[in-house]
């Protein structure tokens, strides 16, 4: 997967087109990603003695890596993310629009 956790990404798709916010959490096995502030959904929870407070609370879902795009932080435009090695021996992800090392 080539969106890592505290990448900036910009929602590609779905009811919050168009905004950016931080990587969570990326879950790689399942192939998606949490996002701050991205894919509010509202769920009822039951109390649980003085632990939690019963009612409706906002959670942020989980998005399909597909419906996101990284950011570059060179450029500021969404990218698509390529790999490289360097002369060290390391891979490193790049941005395909300006060739900057993104890690």
């Amino acid at each position: 997967m080539k969106i890592r956790k505290n990448d900036t990404v910009l929602v590609i798709a779905g009811k919050d087109k168009g905004k950016k916010g931080k990587v969570r959490f990326a879950h790689p096995k399942k192939n998606n990603v949490i996002v701050e502030g991205i894919n509010f959904i509202k769920k009822h929870s039951r109390a649980r003695g003085q632990v939690r407070q019963a009612g409706i609370i906002d959670l942020e879902a989980p998005l399909a890596v597909s419906n996101v795009m990284l950011l570059c932080a060179k450029c500021n435009r969404p990218t698509r993310v390529g790999f490289t090695f360097l002369e060290d021996g390391r891979k490193v992800r790049i941005c395909r629009e300006c060739k900057e090392v993104i890690d």
